[in-house]
C-alpha cells in the first residue's frame, strides 16, 4: 500500500492511496510516524476501515507533507552508484554516510528555497528506505526485515557552498613509526551542513510504499525531470552497496530506529 502525510482544512493526518489519483484520510493517525508501531495486520485493518468509511479526496486537493515528519535521523550514502568508481581516486570500500537534518525535509510539490548566497544548486534523486523496526548490529541476511517501506528522496545539493565549506589542510594522523607520535597528511575535507542541509533541501514522498509491495528494491527506476527535461534516468540495480548491506553496515555503528530514513545514493545514468 501507499501511505503518506497530508494537510487538509488545517488538519494534518496520515493518508492512504485509494485509487489512482485518490486518497483517503486515516483520521486516527497524525502522520506515517504514528503508523510505524502497528503490526502489518493492524495497519491493514486501519486502512480497510478508513477505505470503508471515509471520503476520497483527489491528490490535488491536499497539501503533501513529508510522510515521516520527525525521523530520528536521515542517513545519506555517498557515491553509492556503480558509475562512481571511475571518478573516485581513493576512498573506502564500505558505505560512507553523512547525516542530513530533519529540518531539511519538505513535502511533494512544495517549493525549494534557494537563497541569494547559495550559488549553484542541483537535484540528486535517490531511493530512500524508511526503517520500521529498531535494531543494531543487524545481519545482512535479515536487514530487509527492518524496512517499513520505500520512498523517493531528493538530496538537494549546492556545489557552490560545498566549495566554500571545503578545507585543504594538514590533518593530524598517528605516526606509523612512533607509538605516541603524529604525522601530517595533506587532506581535503568538506562539511555538508549548509550545502546539503539547508531548509527545503530534502524533498521526500509523497508516498511511502510498504515493503511487502516491493519484493526487490534493486529493480526500481528513478527518473528526475526539470521543466520537462530528463536530468537522470537510472535504476537501483546500479547501486554499489545494496539496501541490506547499507542497513547492516550502518547498524554496526548507529542504532537504527523506527522512522529513520536512509537515502541510498544518487541516480546517475541518463
Amino acid at each position: 500500500m501507499k501511505i503518506g502525510t497530508v494537510r487538509i482544512n488545517d488538519t494534518v493526518t496520515a493518508a492512504v492511496e485509494a485509487t489512482e489519483g485518490k486518497t483517503v484520510l486515516l483520521d486516527d493517525f497524525a502522520s506515517v510516524d504514528a503508523l510505524l508501531a502497528l503490526s502489518r495486520e493492524e495497519l491493514h485493518h486501519e486502512v480497510d476501515a478508513a477505505l470503508a468509511r471515509n471520503r476520497r479526496y483527489a491528490t490535488t486537493e491536499v497539501q503533501w507533507l513529508p510522510p515521516v515528519r520527525h525521523p530520528g535521523k536521515i542517513l545519506c550514502v555517498a557515491l553509492n552508484n556503480s558509475a562512481n568508481p571511475a571518478r573516485i581516486m581513493s576512498g573506502p570500500q564500505t558505505p560512507a554516510m553523512f547525516v542530513k537534518p530533519a529540518s531539511s525535509l519538505t513535502g511533494h510539490q512544495q517549493p525549494i528555497r534557494i537563497g541569494s548566497t547559495y550559488g549553484r544548486v542541483h537535484p540528486e534523486p535517490e531511493l530512500a528506505v524508511v526503517i520500521g523496526t529498531t535494531g543494531s548490529d543487524i545481519p545482512v541476511e535479515t536487514a530487509l526485515d527492518h524496512v517499513f517501506g520505500y520512498t523517493i528522496f531528493n538530496d538537494i545539493t549546492s556545489p557552490t557552498m560545498r566549495v566554500e565549506d571545503t578545507f585543504h589542510y594538514r590533518a593530524i594522523h598517528p605516526s606509523d613509526t612512533e607509538p605516541d607520535g603524529v604525522r601530517y597528511i595533506d587532506s581535503w575535507v568538506s562539511y555538508p551542513a549548509r550545502y546539503k542541509g539547508a531548509d527545503t533541501f530534502g524533498p521526500i514522498g509523497p508516498w511511502v510504499v510498504t515493503a511487502d509491495e516491493i519484493p526487490d528494491p534493486h529493480d526500481l527506476r528513478i527518473t528526475c525531470l526539470h521543466n520537462g527535461r530528463v536530468i537522470t534516468d537510472d535504476n537501483t540495480a546500479n547501486l554499489r552497496f545494496s539496501v541490506a548491506e547499507v542497513i547492516a553496515f550502518a547498524s554496526t555503528y548507529l542504532t537504527l530506529e523506527a522512522g529513520d530514513i536512509i537515502a541510498m545514493g544518487t541516480a546517475l545514468q541518463r
